[in-house]
């Protein structure tokens, strides 16, 4: 088979992004994750948002640990000590 002939296969999802979408399903259904903030409460201004200066970063509360958007928000809100 010639380079040029060669295509690339049409992709599927693995076994594993089977499991993380049902993982992540369940943390949807036990989480009130919303992509809105909650009034002056949003990600962006929260202890668990690991880097406050960029629109997507990773959120380490125990409960979630996923990446969540700046403006998001979520029950686990808690505010930054000064």
């Amino acid at each position: 088979m010639a380079d040029d002939d060669y295509q690339i296969p049409k992709p599927e999802p693995k076994e594993i992004d089977e499991k993380l979408s049902i993982q992540l399903r369940h943390l949807a259904d036990d989480a009130v994750l919303r992509a809105q903030p909650n009034g002056e409460e949003r990600c962006d201004n929260c202890l668990y948002y690991i880097e406050p200066d960029k629109p997507i970063s990773y959120c380490w509360h125990p409960k979630l640990r996923i990446l969540v958007g700046a403006k998001w928000w979520c029950q686990w809100w808690e505010k930054v000590e000064d």
